[in-house]
């Protein structure tokens, strides 16, 4: 059965998401170790930086997303961000993206946030789809990128 809770609870998950994210997402964290970003994203896990759900099956690992304080150093007037969204490739086509997303959407809402904000290289359609409207197109690591917001009020 599927399991979705607060990563916090689950840190022997930790290091492994956090991995999975320096290689999906290797553009960001160019400039940064794996060591270095597994422990930013661990005491993320407390002190707000990086709040993250995670998804789990029979114990296994599947994804998660994450509430962030920033997440775009080009935009440090926008907060808190959507991030860190990633669904193994053998757990995708579940639902598994948007229970996460709807959860940390939900959780911040819950705590007083307004706005909620993302960026994105490919999967504006997606966001789009679900609640999410783009503010602008931009460049960022050498790629384009899609700035979007959901209004959770």
């Amino acid at each position: 059965m599927l399991c979705v809770d607060w990563l916090e609870k689950q840190m022997d998950k930790c290091d492994t998401m956090a991995e999975w994210l320096y290689r999906q997402f290797s553009y960001e964290y160019a400039e940064q170790s794996l060591s270095d970003w597994q422990h930013e994203f661990a005491e993320g896990q407390f002190d707000g930086r990086w709040k993250s759900l995670i998804a789990t099956e029979h114990g296994q690992l599947l994804g998660g997303a994450a509430l962030a304080c920033a997440d775009l150093s080009t935009r440090p007037d926008l907060g808190p961000w959507l991030a860190c969204v990633f669904v193994t490739p053998e757990a995708r086509g579940r639902g598994i993206a948007e229970q996460l997303i709807e959860g940390i959407c939900n959780h911040a809402r819950d705590t007083g946030v307004a706005t909620l904000y993302l960026h994105t290289q490919d999967k504006s359609a997606y966001y789009a789809k679900r609640g999410w409207e783009v503010l602008e197109r931009f460049e960022n690591w050498d790629k384009e990128q899609w700035l979007m917001s959901r209004d959770l009020q």
